[in-house]
């Protein structure tokens, strides 16, 4: 419940000397059915004692389980200092750096935070954080058909094989801006895209082509052949990218033969935990030829009169800052303590450590693809090349391999029943990554094999 000081006694004087019977009056203009409805289904408030509770019990549901889940949010290890150091007052507490005088840590944190994402995406300019990769990739699709000023058309072209609810953020934000998404499919032998379809969009006008790598079902898509056809049929690139993977793979700024026009992705990979689902932070990079176009803040490193090196917001595309049909966004914050946690995190592993962790994962990933395989009734959804991400062909409803797992503490996947790019019945996403050992491994192999016998001892 917010905290109100005025009293109802307030309220009512307050709204005599206007004149008027209620506060919904003085709303009178917006149509009924536009007007927000009552929250349903909301319990009522608890108290803290109660609330602190309820998060611990909770809390205790995940412990001891061992998590194969991935699809978008990753479970990394992350070194203690990482967060011992983002913890400290400064960093904490530390807002919008609006005067720059006062905030020079602050700025110059998000300035090396914005030079590392350069360095992994292989782009020229980064800006300070997005809110999270789905609406990271909204403001770059919005991008993308302003900057592309020889598509007329509005419209994008969209890999089918991307992250499902990023295509839901994606929809939602620009489906009232006259922004058509179209769909690129996918080949279901490979779980990448259907090279053979780009053909029917051949001498088709649209503003971009919206690629992920690794993408959503874990397959390794041919970006350079991509890039390379979408910019020679007049589109811009935007590829939708993982952090790690950027280790192994080679970044956006190099795919075909000049490299894709934007780069956007989820940042919480880089030293966040999983945490009910947040806090994530979004990034966005790009062409330096562009960069009037990015959304957000950028920061810039400069000198003063006696070649002091300071930092200050170079750009602030939004209204707050400019006329607000100038703007290109309405972001409001650079998730600055989810930036802080990453930047020191890149910073302590390095491209080594980085490179390593991202080794392990896909070491792992292809160790445990071999194990399940060995398992009667289990094979391997595709042979495409893939990360640390993999889909597997159950021979029975995965709801119920997942339930069964999950009461020996595994969670063992996605389901990706639901996903309609391409016949996935019966078939499981598993994520592996550097932090798993050889009997988390063999853990996941038992508890899978005692979930499908207990099927035919069933039988």
């Amino acid at each position: 419940m917010p905290f109100i000081p005025h009293t109802d006694q307030d309220v009512q004087k307050m709204l005599a000397v206007i004149g008027v019977d209620s506060i919904d009056a003085l709303f009178d203009e917006i149509p009924p059915q536009l007007r927000a409805k009552p929250l349903v289904g909301i319990p009522e408030g608890l108290s803290e004692m109660a609330m602190m509770r309820m998060m611990s019990d909770r809390a205790e549901q995940d412990a001891g389980a061992l998590c194969f889940i991935g699809a978008g949010a990753y479970e990394h290890h992350i070194p203690a200092a990482v967060w011992d150091i983002a913890s400290r007052g400064e960093f904490l507490t530390a807002y919008t750096p609006y005067q720059a005088e006062a905030s020079q840590g602050t700025l110059q944190v998000i300035y090396e935070y914005q030079s590392m994402i350069c360095q992994l995406t292989g782009l020229d300019v980064a800006n300070a954080s997005l809110y999270d990769g789905a609406s990271g990739l909204a403001e770059a699709v919005l991008m993308a058909v302003r900057a592309n000023r020889k598509s007329k058309s509005r419209k994008v072209l969209l890999a089918a094989s991307l992250h499902p609810l990023y295509r839901k953020v994606v929809g939602s934000v620009v489906g009232n801006q006259q922004i058509e998404l179209e769909d690129l499919p996918v080949n279901e032998a490979s779980l990448s895209l259907n090279l053979e379809a780009l053909e029917s969009f051949v001498g088709q006008d649209y503003a971009a082509l919206v690629i992920q790598q690794p993408n959503f079902l874990g397959s390794i898509e041919d970006v350079h052949a991509l890039t390379d056809w979408a910019q020679a049929n007049g589109m811009l690139v935007i590829g939708v990218v993982n952090p790690t993977a950027l280790a192994l793979l080679a970044p956006p700024g190099e795919w075909g033969r000049n490299g894709a026009d934007i780069a956007v992705g989820e940042g919480q990979p880089l030293g966040l935990p999983l945490a009910s689902g947040g806090p994530y932070f979004g990034f966005l990079s790009c062409k330096q030829k562009l960069v009037r176009q990015m959304p957000g803040r950028i920061i810039g490193r400069t000198e003063d009169l006696e070649g002091n090196e300071g930092f200050t917001l170079t750009l602030q595309a939004r209204e707050q800052h400019i006329r607000r049909s100038k703007a290109t966004s309405n972001i409001c914050t650079n998730q600055g303590l989810a930036v802080t946690a990453a930047t020191i995190y890149l910073s302590l592993l390095g491209n080594k450590g980085l490179t390593k962790v991202a080794q392990a994962s896909h070491q792992n990933a292809h160790v445990l693809a071999k194990k399940l395989t060995s398992v009667d009734g289990v094979k391997l959804r595709s042979s495409t090349a893939f990360f640390h991400e993999f889909v597997i062909e159950l021979p029975l409803d995965v709801g119920v391999v997942l339930e069964r797992m999950a009461e020996q503490n595994v969670l063992a996947g996605f389901d990706l029943s639901s996903f309609d790019a391409a016949d996935l019945k019966n078939c499981l996403l598993v994520c592996v990554t550097e932090v798993k050992t050889k009997t988390d491994l063999d853990v996941f192999v038992s508890a899978l094999k005692r979930a499908l016998e207990q099927e035919d001892a069933q039988c």
